[in-house]
């Protein structure tokens, strides 16, 4: 009971620092690119409104970023604080792209942020519009990095288990980074920030609409973002239909709560929208849906690209003997969880063998664990599981944030069309109706790029590494008070530097371009 508690609090306070950075993250990764568009113009045009219209902007993103800072170094504290385990276990590899992130992108930003701040009189104007270019591409390169950490987490490869350290060590750097799970979450999240930027700008340009101020910066904004949020949903949609086949190939437990699918099938149908049975359980014959609207077939295309493919639930991942969809006729039955957790328990009884031989300096003894953990090693961590159950990630959490982001994606294409069309025939300002829309799809945006973490970070629980650690296995022994306390402190922390945050910015909304 100690260790679950234990487990939950981490997992609530690691959560809450993720989510409260991820907050500002987004904004800085698309407004720092609108930025150089708009310094472009004013380089390429000479007109002063740009540059006047970029200050304005500027001062926005540099609180965003500011906060996005202090809450991300707490959040790599963390990592050190809560799951020393995992840090110790994975260290070599995790480390990594998060010390190339500090030295080279981070290093990036923040010394040409400085210049693209301070340096408007000082340096030249085309030297300033390359600083403020390569902040924009920084922060990008930021996010690849962390991505790319995160990516290997979800799908661990380009790795060897030196039994000799108990850590897990880095054997080929490039499939680490050009992995295609890394490549399409860092252009799914990146392209994602690209919207929610997009709807920042737009819904504050409707504000000041509203209020009759600032009428052609606000009119050129929307046209400017409406375009960037278009291109970027595009691009969302096309990264999008990569990661289901990624998730569907690596993840398929995630995949299966993402859709509510107990039972696997061919022809397995897309659910556009659904209410779940929340008393359904993966071994009984209830039907997992009190409601569903579906498209046949859609899920077993857009997973394998056939709809003769199959396409296993979540009774079938645990119970196994289901032959995983591929176009080689020599795929063998997927295991079940027993056997996984069979596999993984000989893996830890093997490396426990070996740590004992290498002891005693028996090399022979110490060969042989080696050879048995290394051929079950892939199932290391089943061996910490005990119940089928443990597999199964909260099936309605996914399900329902996988919807809600997938809908708020439509509406957002028509949120983009609609300003885009309204400014171009210069009737924006007259659908005040819209306007007021256009302010509280702020706040969709925010909760559509939570979904979207919430599906990528749920749907694989139980694991802190996919197969490898369970997360009851990479916490640190630590009282489950002392997590409850930072917990509570980060709370208040955080909640009060929200509210300086929003305070700061509607302060600098309210005098638009005035003093820039």
């Amino acid at each position: 009971m100690f260790l679950s508690a234990l487990v939950e609090w981490s997992r609530a306070q690691f959560a809450l620092t993720a989510l409260f950075h991820w907050t500002f993250v987004p904004l800085t990764l698309g407004l720092g690119i609108m930025l150089a568009i708009m310094e472009t113009m004013y380089v390429r045009t000479g007109n002063e409104f740009w540059k006047r219209t970029e200050k304005f902007w500027m001062k926005l993103f540099g609180i965003n970023f500011a906060m996005g800072v202090a809450t991300g170094l707490i959040l790599e504290f963390q990592f050190g604080t809560n799951w020393s385990n995992y840090s110790w276990f994975v260290g070599d590899i995790f480390g990594a792209p998060l010390a190339i992130e500090g030295i080279v992108a981070f290093f990036l930003e923040t010394t040409f942020l400085a210049v693209m701040f301070f340096g408007w009189n000082k340096v030249s104007k085309r030297f300033h519009l390359t600083s403020t270019w390569l902040v924009a591409i920084g922060a990008n390169l930021s996010a690849l990095w962390i991505l790319v950490a995160n990516a290997w987490m979800q799908y661990p490869i380009g790795v060897a288990f030196n039994p000799d350290t108990a850590r897990n060590e880095m054997v080929n750097f490039w499939d680490i980074l050009f992995s295609p799970v890394a490549i399409n979450k860092f252009f799914h999240t990146v392209t994602s920030g690209f919207v929610l930027s997009a709807a920042f700008v737009i819904g504050v340009s409707c504000w000041l609409l509203l209020r009759k101020r600032e009428t052609q910066m606000a009119m050129k904004s929307i046209k400017l973002a409406s375009v960037f949020g278009l291109m970027g949903l595009c691009a969302l949609i096309w990264t999008g239909d990569g990661s289901a086949q990624q998730v569907a190939k690596t993840q398929p437990m995630k995949l299966a709560a993402m859709e509510g699918l107990y039972e696997g099938q061919t022809n397995a149908p897309l659910v556009l929208f659904g209410v779940l049975n929340h008393n359904k359980k993966y071994d009984d014959n209830q039907d997992p849906y009190l409601f569903k609207i579906s498209m046949p077939g859609m899920l077993s295309w857009l997973s394998f690209g056939s709809t003769d493919a199959y396409v296993p639930g979540i009774k079938n991942i645990i119970e196994g003997e289901y032959i995983p969809y591929a176009k080689e006729a020599t795929a063998l039955p997927a295991l079940s969880f027993e056997e996984k957790a069979r596999r993984g328990e000989t893996a830890r009884e093997a490396f426990a063998g070996y740590m004992i031989a290498k002891e005693a300096g028996n090399d022979t003894l110490m060969a042989v664990h080696k050879s048995v953990l290394e051929q079950h090693f892939q199932y290391f961590g089943y061996g910490y599981l005990s119940d089928p159950k443990e597999l199964i990630p909260n099936v309605p959490l996914v399900f329902y944030s996988f919807h809600v982001m997938v809908m708020l994606g439509g509406y957002f294409i028509l949120l983009f069309l609609l300003a885009w069309w309204w400014q171009h025939r210069n009737q924006l300002e007259k659908r005040r109706w819209f306007l007021h829309i256009g302010i509280w799809s702020i706040f969709l945006a925010y909760i559509a790029t939570y979904a979207g973490w919430i599906v990528a970070e749920v749907g694989r629980q139980p694991w802190a590494i996919q197969d490898l650690m369970p997360v009851s296995a990479a916490i640190s022994g630590v009282k489950t008070g002392a997590v409850q306390t930072t917990f509570i402190m980060f709370s208040v922390l955080f909640g009060i530097l929200l509210i300086a945050e929003i305070k700061i910015m509607l302060t600098q909304i309210k005098k638009g371009q005035t003093n820039q």
